[in-house]
């Protein structure tokens, strides 16, 4: 699996992070967020995809956000329609001449109907499965993962909510699980925070090399 660490706030934190070289890096740009992210991104290694959150976010918004910070995959934790989804793909392609990962994000509680994910199959490159709670995303807690072993699609998803140092066993389960075969990503932030948008880097570290990602 793949790791993505959500909700990078601070230059020098953020640095720190890359340097452990996850595969994501995630960016909120969601005003109402404690992680809010709105200064520039230091120069990262081109290895890791930078991800632009968005909730419910005016696309043009969405394309300049793009375009300044030169993101490279966009994660939509609102109520994204399909249409969203497709006009973001195509006006990117149109002015880029190249592909941007979509991730659209689906709150899951303690059961989920997957049959609102039909009209996404393709028109999105991944999903995102969290826990359903009070904010869009950075709650803090898990959901019942044996949810996914009804998961009914083959397009790969990132896992999150509530995922931290105390998950590693729980994870290792989770591998061995129905539920995993399609997992491409682990998502990360509140968990690993020391306050919202500072990473510790320690816990992180001894996170990813306990559970062995893929580069």
């Amino acid at each position: 699996m793949k790791l993505k660490v959500c909700g990078m706030k601070y230059q020098d934190n953020m640095a720190q992070v890359a340097a452990l070289q996850p595969d994501y890096l995630g960016f909120i740009f969601y005003k109402k967020s404690s992680r809010h992210f709105d200064t520039i991104i230091p120069k990262i290694p081109e290895t890791i995809k930078k991800t632009g959150v968005f909730v419910n976010e005016d696309l043009n918004t969405v394309l300049e956000k793009i375009n300044t910070h030169h993101l490279q995959a966009v994660q939509l934790h609102g109520e994204e329609t399909p249409e969203y989804c497709k006009d973001l793909h195509k006006a990117y392609q149109s002015e880029h001449n190249q592909k941007l990962e979509i991730i659209k994000v689906f709150s899951i509680k303690d059961e989920f109907n997957f049959e609102v994910l039909k009209p996404y199959e393709n028109v999105c490159d991944y999903y995102l499965f969290d826990t359903k709670g009070m904010l869009p995303g950075g709650n803090g807690y898990t959901f019942d993962w044996n949810v996914l072993n009804k998961y009914p699609s083959t397009k790969p998803f990132f896992l999150s909510g509530g995922i931290g140092i105390n998950q590693i066993e729980d994870i290792k389960k989770f591998q061995q699980s129905k539920a995993s075969k399609y997992c491409y990503a682990l998502d990360v932030n509140s968990k690993f925070e020391i306050e919202p948008g500072l990473k510790n880097i320690d816990e992180l570290q001894k996170f990813k090399e306990t559970l062995s990602f893929r580069i």
